[in-house]
């Protein structure tokens, strides 16, 4: 795929102060298809100097979006969700293409980044205040609820254009500015095809900004400029915690949804065949390459025979290979590197011990559906974020031990209980100790209405809904004093 499918010659410039412009930095970046190792374009990076006009410009502009009426906010995203769905068929193209995801995937994604913008065109009227009683006579507390001013969006590569616009509609739809840094492998995706959609719907110029380029050049400047407010970020705990420390240096604050490790406990009384199915479904999704996927299946041992059997063999259907063929769940990692990476975790894990039962083999950065079985606690593999198509599956003799595994992890962000038993299942998912926890279902679910946020080093912060509300606005205390007031010791 070239620019030229698209129709579009923005895709290598900055957006910023409402115009298309190359970046100021000296550095050339490549956004390369990671399936077929071609280079889709090349772009100029930005650098501090873009950087400073991009915040500057959310900040003068965002004044009077703040002050526009709550239909006008609205317009604009309505407008936005009506564009979405009229360039359906080339945004899925781009994310194929982009980030490759499959388009499996990339109809998913599409779905769920529609429905936040629609959820965000209600945000105007939500921004809702408060008259509080005062004890002293003739006040009246109001408690007033306003924009921020201006959000920092840090977006990630998985699922470039949900887990940005999950910051920026919202943002944009309660009277902020906003600044997009994309990340480098994905910027079209998380970030230019957004400015475009914002600019097609008629945002007033300037409210609206990306920068792209590399991470380890302008990232801190990024965080640290005196103009956002807050910083929301999508992606590593590593590069997580960076960013909280330097954020917390200058007092903004953060949105961070992080790593995960998260399990599936399937207890004793399960459904075997829906169990497998839907274990399969949130491990092989994207290839893995999700925060919520399913890091480790944990299965009680009176049925663990018969599920790892169940999952081999739903896995063994599993397609691999080219992200467009619309039959294709597991397409390619997006680098090469990180296949390499995943192979050597798999043999070494196979040395220590565990049954290779599937796959642990690629071709070029596919990575085919493996399976290990018989997997220790003690193992590298069950220590860390996998983020590929990598299934790991343990033994528990009883639920107590299967909720003392599933918690054996810094990490904290998604979870999944099996059980005929929904009251246990219930009771199982209140000890995980995990933001989201899922009864009958998989790891890897996410409503725009709903809160999404993880527990440890799983971030910091709630996405979606009521929360996004309370996360892209602030509260302050205006007092007005009806009547002549009486001050002790003054005459």
């Amino acid at each position: 795929m070239t620019l030229m499918d698209t129709e579009h010659t923005t895709w290598t410039k900055q957006y910023i102060n409402g115009s298309w412009v190359d970046g100021s930095g000296e550095k050339t970046m490549e956004n390369i298809n990671p399936y077929t190792g071609e280079v889709i374009a090349t772009w100029r990076s930005s650098n501090k100097k873009d950087i400073d006009k991009a915040y500057e410009s959310a900040q003068k502009n965002s004044i009077e979006w703040a002050k526009s009426l709550p239909a006008a906010k609205e317009e604009v995203l309505r407008k936005v969700s009506s564009l979405m769905v009229e360039r359906k068929e080339e945004i899925i193209q781009l994310l194929i293409t982009e980030s490759g995801s499959t388009r499996i995937k990339s109809e998913a994604e599409f779905a769920a980044a529609k429905r936040i913008v629609d959820e965000a065109a209600s945000f105007p009227y939500r921004m809702k205040g408060e008259i509080i009683p005062s004890n002293t006579p003739g006040k009246e507390n109001r408690v007033v609820r306003e924009p921020k001013g201006v959000i920092g969006v840090i977006g990630p590569w998985n699922f470039p254009l949900h887990l940005c616009l999950r910051s920026v509609a919202p943002a944009i739809a309660l009277g902020n500015g906003v600044v997009i840094k994309p990340a480098s492998d994905t910027p079209i995706t998380a970030g230019w095809l957004i400015a475009d959609l914002f600019e097609q719907a008629g945002l007033p110029e300037g409210v609206l900004n990306v920068v792209a380029g590399s991470g380890s050049e302008i990232g801190d400047y990024f965080v640290a400029h005196p103009v956002p407010k807050v910083i929301s970020f999508t992606g590593s705990t590593e590069v997580g915690q960076g960013i909280g420390k330097l954020a917390g240096e200058h007092l903004k604050e953060t949105a961070l949804e992080l790593g995960g490790n998260n399990a599936m406990v399937v207890l004793e009384d399960t459904d075997i065949e829906r169990a497998a199915e839907a274990a399969v479904f949130g491990k092989f999704l994207h290839q893995g390459q999700i925060c919520m996927a399913l890091n480790r299946i944990i299965v009680h041992a009176d049925i663990y025979d018969q599920f790892v059997e169940s999952f081999v063999a739903k896995t063994k259907n599993v397609q691999a290979g080219d992200p467009a063929d619309a039959n294709t769940l597991v397409g390619p990692l997006i680098r090469e590197k990180e296949v390499e990476r995943l192979l050597e975790l798999v043999d070494k894990t196979k040395a220590e011990g565990a049954r290779l039962l599937l796959g642990g083999t690629s071709k070029g950065s596919v990575l085919s559906p493996t399976v290990l079985a018989d997997v220790k606690p003690e193992q590298d593999i069950v220590q860390q974020e996998l983020f590929g198509p990598v299934a790991v599956i343990m033994k528990a003799h009883d639920e107590q031990e299967a909720v003392r595994l599933a918690n054996d992890t810094p990490y904290g962000l998604s979870g999944s209980v099996f059980t005929q038993d929904l009251n246990r299942g219930y009771q199982v998912a209140q000890r995980i100790e995990s933001g989201m926890v899922h009864v009958n279902d998989q790891s890897v679910n996410d409503e725009a209405h709903v809160m999404f946020g993880g527990e440890k080093a799983s971030g910091i912060g709630r996405f979606g809904g009521d929360w996004a509300i309370e996360k892209f606005t602030r509260t302050r205390w205006i007092s007005i004093q009806h009547q002549y007031r009486e001050y002790p010791g003054v005459k």
